[in-house]
């Protein structure tokens, strides 16, 4: 993937709308910088009562400092409260607790904006001034081009909606007749089996049919082989585990990661709720890799509601929680 070059406070919130995949509210919002090289984007929630600013600061400071790489951070104040002439800023309480704390950690705060309903503008700057610019003026930003063009939109919320699904007793049975025949496989045949099925869907320019779909969601449904083809999906040459936690030292191969996104929603529309944890916790995992934390644990929330005892799926949302970035 080429590089992106941002220079305008437009391109910057166009990077954090098509990083995060949704416009954020009542939202903070921070990128950890290295020099002039971009490193995590964090999105968290504002804090809702007074009193919370340093606690709060510095649950922000650990997450920014798990990229170890970090000097400096640019953040966006996301709300609708109004910024009144000769009055400090919303929630300059909170901005004054986290410079200090990232103080603390060697980091610097280089430039902040306060994005409202309508307007954004600089967050030291005077409300009412001209530097305000109005929100549908990122729509015309390079930066958001260029997205668009690499096939990247920014969804109103964060919410997500799954496709629906229909005939689930059909569905699950045929899931099991493929779970009992890999369970009759010797365990290193039923992986090298699941590996090259899932290789050639994700070497394929279409969808696979049903049958393919089921057989997919039954491999997943053996932690082993699961594991393995999740680690399968970025195409990289490295160990698992590195894979699985994000550390590797190549970059992955981004556009088959998408890919591999639609197919497992492909798949979850061939299943039954029984059988949709593994997918999922799969597709958590890829919008972690992606950055994308919230919609991540939104997911994972999903695969514990279809199914609350799901290990992997509550490892993961306390891995992702505890700040690790990919």
């Amino acid at each position: 993937m080429e590089k992106l070059t941002i220079t305008t406070p437009s391109d910057v919130l166009s990077f954090i709308g098509h990083t995060l995949g949704f416009w954020p509210q009542e939202s903070l919002v921070c990128i950890t910088l290295n020099e002039n090289s971009i490193g995590a984007t964090l999105r968290i929630d504002l804090p809702r009562q007074p009193g919370q600013e340093l606690p709060y600061a510095r649950t922000v400071a650990h997450y920014l400092t798990s990229d170890t790489n970090a000097t400096s951070i640019i953040f966006s104040v996301y709300t609708n409260e109004t910024a009144q002439h000769g009055q400090a800023r919303p929630h300059a309480g909170t901005i004054a607790a986290l410079t200090g704390v990232l103080a603390e950690q060697g980091i610097t705060i280089r430039d902040g904006l306060f994005v409202g309903d309508e307007t954004f503008s600089p967050y030291d700057g005077e409300p009412g001034t001209n530097l305000a610019l109005p929100v549908n003026s990122t729509q015309t930003s390079a930066i958001n081009a260029e997205f668009i063009y690499r096939g990247s939109y920014i969804e109103p919320t964060d919410r997500i909606t799954l496709p629906t699904t229909g005939q689930a007793a059909a569905k699950a049975a045929a899931v099991e007749h493929h779970i009992d025949s890999i369970a009759a496989l010797p365990t290193d045949t039923a992986l090298q089996q699941g590996r090259k099925l899932w290789a050639n869907m994700l070497d394929s320019k279409t969808f696979p049919n049903d049958d393919d779909c089921h057989a997919l969601v039954a491999h997943l449904q053996f932690p082993a082989i699961r594991d393995r083809l999740i680690a399968d999906i970025p195409g990289m040459n490295e160990p698992m585990q590195q894979i699985l936690f994000a550390q590797t030292e190549a970059a992955p191969k981004w556009s088959r990661i998408e890919w591999a996104q639609q197919l497992l929603l492909h798949a979850y529309t061939r299943t039954s709720a029984e059988h949709a944890a593994p997918i999922l916790t799969a597709i958590g995992y890829i919008n972690w890799w992606e950055g994308r934390g919230s919609k991540a644990h939104q997911f994972l929330q999903l695969a514990l509601d279809t199914d609350p005892a799901y290990r992997l799926a509550r490892l993961s949302d306390q891995m992702i929680g505890s700040g690790l970035v990919a």
